[in-house]
């Protein structure tokens, strides 16, 4: 049971995290596509941080800033009732900002390599800035949105230092496949570490075999 429940886990996780980078991604991707603004460099380099970070660096940090022990972390305790140290809500924070360059700079590229007569057009027709990107442009970067999405989810579901640091190792709550592995080799455990291992492997082949299938499709479909 508590296999499953890890798997189940690592795959919410995923899940939720790629949703929610996803809602984040695309305004902030679109903004850094279009923007002539000379602090671009810098937003860039932000975005871009847990690229080059160790996640362990992300995840103390995260652990410092969270902690019960520290202002902030006791504020959103003590008048919100949310802790994020050692909880799924952990998880998803410590995910979504390690994995926040994995669907960034696909959508960023994917607008930038958009000709600009697309925008224009639409604008001159009287469109707003809010349809112009739903209607128009995010069409147009199926491809890049695909594997904005496919990243941000299989990166997550390899995760391991951010998720130990800020979530530990609690089953059922925080335990991810990529914990309990390094768990069970830990003990010498082989046969249960090849079973989350191998698991793993297949069900991220699987979503990756789904995702070119559909990438494939949807291309055919726009050069009709």
């Amino acid at each position: 049971m508590d296999f499953f429940n890890t798997l189940l886990l690592t795959l919410r996780l995923a899940g939720v995290t790629t949703v929610i980078l996803l809602v984040l991604g695309i305004p902030i991707a679109y903004r850094l596509a279009y923007t002539r603004s000379f602090l671009k460099p810098v937003f860039e380099a932000l975005v871009s941080l847990p690229l080059v970070l160790p996640p362990t660096v992300i995840g103390f940090y995260l652990l410092l800033a969270f902690s019960p022990n520290s202002a902030l972390g006791e504020w959103l305790q003590n008048n919100l009732d949310v802790r994020m140290v050692f909880t799924f809500e952990g998880l998803v924070l410590g995910s979504v900002i390690y994995s926040f360059p994995f669907m960034v700079q696909p959508l960023q590229s994917g607008f930038e390599h958009l000709p600009p007569h697309l925008a224009e057009a639409s604008y001159t027709l009287g469109k707003s800035t809010w349809v112009t990107l739903w209607r128009v442009l995010l069409p147009n970067i199926r491809s890049a949105l695909l594997s904005g999405i496919v990243l941000s989810f299989a990166h997550t579901v390899g995760e391991f230092g951010v998720v130990l640091m800020i979530g530990g190792n609690i089953p059922s709550v925080t335990r991810v496949a990529s914990i309990a592995i390094y768990d069970e080799v830990e003990a010498l455990n082989f046969a249960a570490a090849n079973q989350y291992a191998l698991s793993m492997v297949v069900l991220t082949f699987v979503f990756l075999v789904l995702f070119f299938r559909f990438n494939r499709r949807s291309q055919q479909w726009i050069t009709r």
